[in-house]
């Protein structure tokens, strides 16, 4: 089982800037992780994609928030992180964190799991 924790989260006026993060974590280790992205879900919204990177670097992105927000990774310590600039009142949402294809080990069936979500409120 693998466990996703989220941080950096808050409330900021618009134009201003937040950074989250996201650790993976298993009782033993974790083998690999396919993907490793951040979706939200505002109020009465269904939750979207904003944006994804996978173990090779590759990116996507929502186009709401291309050129503002952006995605990295830290492959060795299973960490995700999001840089969100120039945020907007329509970025408001609950933000969750998610791992697509992990596996404990090699033999270990690709799973998805889901953070917790972190709140994000962007006021005008």
């Amino acid at each position: 089982q693998v466990q996703l924790a989220e941080s950096g989260g808050g409330l900021v006026q618009a134009g201003g800037s937040l950074r989250l993060s996201c650790a993976a974590s298993a009782s033993g280790s974790i083998f690999s992780i396919n993907a490793m992205g951040w979706y939200r879900q505002a109020p009465g919204k269904q939750r979207e994609l904003v944006a994804v990177i996978t173990s090779g670097g590759s990116t996507n992105y929502a186009d709401s928030v291309k050129g503002r927000f952006t995605i990295s990774r830290d492959n060795a310590k299973n960490t995700v992180y999001l840089q969100m600039n120039s945020l907007k009142p329509e970025d408001t949402a609950v933000y969750y964190c998610a791992a697509e294809g992990a596996r404990e080990s090699r033999w270990s069936y690709p799973r998805d799991y889901w953070g917790q979500g972190t709140q994000v409120t962007v006021s005008s």
